[in-house]
């Protein structure tokens, strides 16, 4: 097999493979984060000002 057809070969196996997970169906995962990232924000103490 020659080293190019291989590599077309690899790359259609890639495509045809669907473990991708995409933004809008991580749902749960993505908003547990983005509720510790505001969370974590929220909790940082101000600095006094004289």
């Amino acid at each position: 097999m020659k080293p190019k057809s291989r590599f077309i070969r690899s790359i259609v196996a890639a495509a045809q493979t669907n473990d991708v997970q995409l933004p809008w169906t991580r749902g749960a995962t993505r908003q547990d984060m983005i509720a510790r990232r505001t969370g974590a924000a929220e909790e940082t103490p101000k600095a006094k000002s004289a």
